[in-house]
């Protein structure tokens, strides 16, 4: 009679994790697949030396085994920790959170964890600290999400020595840079106005020291100066809501106002919300432009004109221009990588009142 084997024993040929029940290793997948270790590192970390069949023999072992490459063991060999950083302000807004969203999904199809820092704060130290802290946590490279002016020089400070890009603006000409184009933005928003007739355009712009805001300012005043339009004083919100309310009831009790761009679209809502209390008609009396297309400028009574910013192009964008920066892969971009933007013509916008 042939003698069982001892408890415990593992039958030849197999691993005792396997045959255990545990997670299979490296040594297993490399068994099954006919090849060494180093050939199944090889096809983990994608290196081109690898033949096509051995490679498919090794991901179909892997499949076989259920196997799960450790990060950690991914890391050691590439150098890597496959990790990635992003610090955002203000992500409760839809453009940064939306941002947020189109990086998260690209980095995870790219085989990336995101490490995300969202500061209520854009003070000096507060940047300069987040960086550090993504650092030492191994990223491979940080995306700054930095709309204001002194974000910028904060991220200059902190001598990062992992690859950077920055949304919204630079410190440097060496840094690479991708943003929504709003200059071309506003000056479409405001000649589509002075379009309709309009003697001039009223202007809500966002915070000074913003540079998506300053840039939208900067242009309405060219667009009104080339066409030889009076340039009415500004009035300047938070981005919120409420802040167009407030600005849009002094507008609404003017005589003289016609047409208005706002800043962004949450501005625009509480601008219309004023116009309505104060029974002032838009479009009939006053035309109404808004910017970044948020979901519910379709839904607004009347539905909102406004600026298209493709918010997930630009997320995109920017995780692509890292990993690159990441690999060595590509040649150095322009300094700045403009996302186009699109009018979205709706019903708040109309022919000035006797036309």
């Amino acid at each position: 009679m042939t003698p069982s084997p001892a408890e415990g024993a593992v039958p030849k040929g197999r691993s005792r994790r396997n045959f255990a029940g545990a997670r299979p290793v490296m040594d297993d997948v490399a068994r099954l697949a006919g090849v060494s270790k180093q050939t199944v590192s090889r096809v983990l970390n994608e290196h081109p030396s690898v033949r096509p069949e051995t490679r498919e023999a090794v991901l179909t072992a892997m499949r076989t085994l259920g196997y799960r490459p450790s990060r950690s063991a991914r890391s050691l060999a590439s150098g890597r920790t496959r990790m990635l950083g992003v610090i955002t302000f203000d992500a409760a807004r839809y453009g940064p959170a939306a941002i947020l969203t189109a990086i998260n999904t690209a980095a995870q199809e790219a085989g990336y964890l995101l490490s995300s820092i969202s500061l209520d704060s854009a003070e000096h130290e507060t940047v300069v600290e987040a960086v550090d802290r993504l650092c030492a946590e191994g990223a491979d490279g940080v995306i700054a999400i930095a709309p204001q002016l002194w974000v910028g020089r904060a991220l200059a400070d902190t001598r990062l020595d992992t690859p950077l890009v920055v949304l919204e603006n630079g410190f440097d000409a060496e840094t690479e840079r991708v943003t929504g184009d709003s200059r071309e933005g506003a000056r479409k928003a405001t000649a589509h106005l002075l379009r309709l007739g309009h003697p001039t355009v009223w202007h809500i712009a966002g915070p000074s020291g913003w540079t998506s805001a300053d840039q939208r300012l900067e242009s309405w005043r060219a667009t009104l100066e080339a066409a030889g339009a009076p340039v009415p004083e500004p009035l300047f919100g938070d981005w919120s809501s409420d802040s167009g309310y407030h600005l849009g009831r002094r507008l609404a009790a003017r005589g003289d106002v016609t047409a208005v761009f706002v800043s962004n679209d949450q501005m625009a809502l509480g601008v219309l919300h004023a116009f309505h209390e104060a029974g002032r008609s838009v479009p009939g009396e006053i035309s109404v432009v808004g910017y970044d297309d948020i979901p519910e400028a379709a839904h607004l009574l009347p539905p909102l004109t406004t600026v298209r910013t493709d918010f997930a192009e630009i997320g995109t964008r920017s995780l692509r221009l890292l990993l690159s920066r990441i690999d060595n892969s590509a040649e150095p971009p322009p300094p700045d990588s403009l996302v186009p933007v699109d009018l979205v013509i709706r019903a708040s916008s109309g022919a000035a009142p006797g036309r």
